[in-house]
């Protein structure tokens, strides 16, 4: 059906299905310690704000559940539904 149907026990990666947007590493710098370069903290891994939605597709007259991003779901309110799952291959 599409990227997060995984097998059991297996962890399914934080990605967006539709904008493929992941984590990213950014380093938590102050305006002093960028100033002096002295003592730089450590890296900090920010998360995809992922949330579970029930999506009802008109099309297929059924209700698909995706993990999904905010950004991605402004894409399916702006483009529609049936076409954005389409292109992302979730339908």
């Amino acid at each position: 059906m599409g990227l997060f149907r995984g097998l059991p026990g297996f962890y399914m990666a934080k990605i967006c299905p539709i904008t493929k947007k992941t984590s990213i590493v950014g380093g938590g710098y102050s305006n002093r310690i960028r100033a002096t370069k002295f003592n730089p903290t450590g890296k900090v891994r920010k998360q995809v704000n992922l949330q579970k939605k029930r999506i009802f597709v008109p099309e297929l007259n059924r209700t698909i559940t995706i993990t999904v991003s905010t950004q991605g779901l402004r894409t399916i309110a702006k483009n529609g539904a049936y076409k954005t799952l389409k292109k992302a291959g979730l339908i």
